[in-house]
């Protein structure tokens, strides 16, 4: 399975993190010293991802600016001799052509951003990262579904990431149905949205990263509006399992829901215990809360 694009949906309000997101994009939050959308950024390069493809919305023009060349900021590094801090820049730097940015003019929900891409995107598979859930592990989450759908040869389905959460929480999510297994795939064999326990299918929680078929499009440019009148992502994929196979994947690793403040808080711990010069200070100043 080559996938090329990914599309990443970034114009949400961000209304949890008020005031923060008041004039700052939530994407723009780091994690450490990273934004989230760097972090899922990276995760989609290291999958061989080659276009990236943002949905945003008004007051996002600091996302584009992040991934645009800061000359003048270059400049004066370079005047002052800081290789180092230039060497991040450039690691971190969009080859020319490589990010597209399209403006999702009304709040319709992700199913409606990810239509909105569907000229960039074109005829053929493609991902989709949810930019407030962080996939901490290597490889990255997206790695592991491609490489998992080659071995597989799933390379014409639909893939949805997974992950296990406690019974009493699956109301919370959008919760699949686990059939017949082929490798590290198993066919879904149904998607609720946020259903109480006693009829919850699993207790497997789609996880913010989606492989899909180009037919998505046309089953979203006719989608009436579902719950919170919005263009349901999940309903358009409901739609599509009943002409296209459908996998649930189960990821290696641990996903963060940086979208809520505790999600966020256990990424920033998380990523800062795996560096080493942050790693003891850390841990010493967790020491005297915990106490």
């Amino acid at each position: 399975m080559k996938i090329r694009k990914a599309v990443f949906p970034v114009a949400g309000l961000g209304t949890r993190f008020l005031p923060a997101t008041k004039a700052m994009p939530k994407e723009m939050l780091t994690v450490v010293d990273r934004p989230l959308i760097q972090h899922v950024v990276d995760e989609a390069l290291e999958a061989g991802i080659e276009h990236l493809v943002f949905v945003t919305g008004r007051n996002k023009g600091v996302i584009e600016d992040h991934f645009d060349r800061p000359y003048e900021l270059e400049d004066t590094l370079e005047e002052r001799a800081k290789m180092k801090e230039l060497a991040i820049l450039e690691r971190d730097q969009p080859q020319p052509g490589t990010a597209s940015f399209t403006r999702q003019q009304a709040p319709l929900g992700l199913g409606h951003a990810v239509w909105c891409a569907r000229d960039i995107v074109g005829n053929e598979p493609f991902a989709v990262l949810l930019p407030d859930v962080l996939v901490k592990n290597k490889p990255s989450g997206l790695k592991q579904m491609i490489d998992a759908a080659n071995a597989a040869g799933a390379d014409k389905a639909n893939i949805i990431a997974v992950e296990e959460v406690p019974m009493d929480q699956v109301h919370m999510y959008g919760v699949v149905g686990v059939g017949k297994s082929n490798g590290d795939l198993f066919e879904l064999n149904g998607m609720v949205e946020k259903p109480k326990r006693e009829v919850a299918p699993s207790n497997l929680t789609i996880t913010g990263r989606y492989i899909l078929q180009p037919e998505i499009f046309n089953i979203l440019e006719k989608q009436e509006r579902g719950t919170g009148g919005e263009i349901q992502l999940t309903d358009a994929m409901l739609a599509l399992a009943k002409t296209q196979k459908f996998y649930g994947f189960k990821f290696k690793g641990k996903s963060y829901d940086c979208g809520s403040k505790s999600g966020f808080l256990a990424a920033n711990i998380a990523y800062a215990m795996d560096r080493e010069d942050l790693r003891e200070g850390l841990r010493e100043e967790m020491r005297k809360y915990v106490k």
